[in-house]
């Protein structure tokens, strides 16, 4: 697909061809990572209905702005093959769990991160303590930016409230991001490679990041 021609979104079909390819890559790349894992569900059984679902990633801690000084250090030093802001399993009575969710939003046609914070014992996170946990330059990313802010609203596949990542301007930026990449700007608009790009500038609100082995063999396929 042509970039010129690309309005940034997505079919619902796409999605789930990306979202599987996204997944095998994730567990290529990273091997000592919690799997993404592609969660099927009908929202109105039938034998029409086409089958939907969403990508997870659960039970994971974040380490956030609160933890950053302990990186500093290391982060001067020599670049790690995976960010030191990315995803450690959590260990310990203690530590707070998140699960993250990459669902397909049919209004804006593009993916959306769905987030929460919990207790040990299960209890959800007040916002003001997830803020915490958020990597530092995410307060600054969400102030400055125009096109991502976050929400809470129902899941659209569990019915329960969960955070997300608003999708409004995601098709925009992303068609942006295509063509300012000189090698995705050359070879067009690949399926697979879509979430690798997208979670790569919204996962930093977050604290998730693409591993540089996985952003590198993603851009020497375009």
């Amino acid at each position: 697909m042509e970039v010129l021609s690309w309005d940034g979104t997505l079919s619902s079909r796409d999605f789930q061809v990306a979202a599987r390819a996204f997944a095998e890559n994730w567990k290529q790349f990273n091997p000592a990572l919690p799997p993404w894992t592609w969660v099927p569900c009908l929202k109105q059984p039938s034998r029409l209905s086409q089958e939907q679902g969403y990508l997870s990633l659960e039970k994971i801690c974040l380490l956030g702005s609160n933890k950053e000084h302990e990186q500093e250090d290391v982060d001067e030093e020599e670049p790690e093959p995976v960010d030191n802001a990315t995803l450690v399993e959590s260990a310990g009575p203690q530590v707070c769990y998140y699960d993250f969710h990459i669902a397909y939003s049919d209004s804006y046609r593009v993916p959306v991160l769905y987030f929460r914070g919990y207790y040990i014992d299960g209890q959800p996170m007040a916002w003001d303590e997830i803020e915490k946990d958020l990597p530092a330059c995410s307060s600054k990313v969400l102030l400055e930016s125009k096109w991502t802010f976050i929400t809470q609203e129902e899941h659209p596949h569990l019915n329960r409230p969960w955070y997300k990542l608003h999708p409004c301007g995601t098709s925009e930026w992303m068609k942006l991001l295509f063509l300012g990449d000189e090698s995705l700007a050359k070879n067009g608009v690949a399926v697979e490679q879509y979430l690798v790009s997208w979670l790569s500038v919204v996962g930093q609100v977050v604290g998730l990041r693409i591993p540089f082995d996985m952003l590198n063999h993603h851009k020497s396929c375009n």
